[in-house]
């Protein structure tokens, strides 16, 4: 009796431990498991056909919970992989396409425990290129930007959340360059005028005391700082 209850016992621990297997040439096949090294606890699971990803990887985190933190959904006729981050909450974080471990096409971020977009960003083997936009929480534009290989280049524009333009600017290399339009709130221009390799020159309008007066900027002789600020959630 105490032979068989050990053997049915080690049969069943056989049965419920079916994964973590490799084929004949040593290659990782059929249903896999990670663990925290710490915890033991579940770190991700999924299905590989010879060494390769295929089908929903679920990815947990490092609690009693196991709450899924990310999933990633093997395409099987390329590399491709759609992923989708969480947060604890179970809210989406952001969501994309990974080839070859780097970002590609549109990927989207979203506000914190929301389903409102954040952010849309499109990807070519892992660089922004294209319009990167940035949403308020009401779903209105907050910022649009030109990127090429990943870096500025085109057009600026930042929107206040009552629609005014409160920046028009043009990027080169990453750096202001050309006609720029600053206003206000209240949809008043507060400066205009030209960047050359980041800096202003020539004759710029700017407020003061309410009236716009011209400046001369290259008498100035300093480089233009823009004071940066967070959107207002």
């Amino acid at each position: 009796m105490k032979y068989l209850i050990v053997l049915l016992f080690t049969s069943f621990s056989l049965l419920a431990q079916d994964f973590n297997k490799f084929d004949s040439d040593g290659k990782k096949h059929g249903l896999w498991k990670g663990f925290y090294e710490e915890s033991k606890r579940q770190r991700y699971e999924g299905t590989f056909d010879h060494g390769k990803e295929i089908g929903l990887f679920k990815f947990f985190d490092d609690t009693k919970a196991g709450t899924i933190i990310a999933t990633r959904d093997f395409n099987k006729t390329d590399n491709s992989c759609y992923t989708i981050f969480y947060n604890q909450n179970k809210n989406k974080v952001s969501e994309g396409k990974v080839v070859n471990k780097q970002f590609e096409g549109e990927w989207k971020f979203y506000h914190e425990d929301s389903p409102a977009i954040m952010t849309t960003e499109h990807y070519k083997i892992g660089k922004l290129t294209g319009v990167r936009k940035v949403f308020y929480k009401s779903g209105k534009i907050a910022e649009e930007t030109t990127y090429k290989d990943g870096i500025k280049n085109g057009g600026y524009k930042k929107y206040a959340e009552n629609d005014v333009v409160l920046e028009e600017t043009i990027y080169v290399n990453g750096e202001y360059d050309g006609l720029a339009i600053f206003r206000n709130p209240d949809n008043q221009i507060t400066g205009q005028g030209n960047f050359k390799n980041g800096k202003k020159v020539g004759m710029w309008k700017l407020l003061e005391k309410g009236k716009l007066i011209n400046v001369n900027m290259d008498k100035q002789g300093k480089k233009f700082q823009k004071r940066v600020k967070p959107l207002e959630e």
